[in-house]
């Protein structure tokens, strides 16, 4: 299940914000709006507490994958959690985007605890892999 409600969605079929097991290591999915505003889909992550040199993006095909690592080195080591509702450790999260945006010309940026990728509408086919660069906001 996802948070997504369109013909967007994530490949991983796990609830967006949520942990899953894999290979003995805890992994989650970032909050993530996905909408189109003056023609772009733009994708916003939220992913506070990350350095924009932590997050990558890559493009296969149709879809963009967002991975990173956000650190927990905030707390003791023999801390007792009361509550703990923050997401620590590797995430990955695989979007596909439907026909007529073209990712070869996705422009991202880090700012605030957010990434935001802008995907233009296309113009021609593009299906080749790549690295999508992330700037800082300003």
């Amino acid at each position: 299940m996802c948070k997504v409600n369109s013909t967007l969605y994530y490949v991983q079929k796990t609830t967006a914000g949520s942990k899953r097991e894999t290979g003995g290591q805890t992994h989650w999915i970032p909050n993530t709006d996905v909408y189109v505003a003056e023609g772009n889909l733009i994708i916003k992550v939220e992913l506070a507490g990350m350095r924009r040199e932590d997050l990558e993006l890559t493009v296969e095909g149709n879809r963009l994958m967002i991975s990173g690592q956000r650190p927990d080195d905030s707390r003791g080591s023999k801390c007792k959690f009361l509550v703990m509702e923050i997401n620590y450790g590797s995430f990955e999260c695989v979007i596909e985007i439907p026909p007529g945006y073209d990712l070869s010309l996705a422009k991202a940026a880090y700012q605030n605890g957010f990434l935001r990728v802008d995907v233009p509408p296309a113009t021609r086919a593009s299906s080749k892999n790549l690295r999508v660069p992330i700037t800082e906001h300003r």
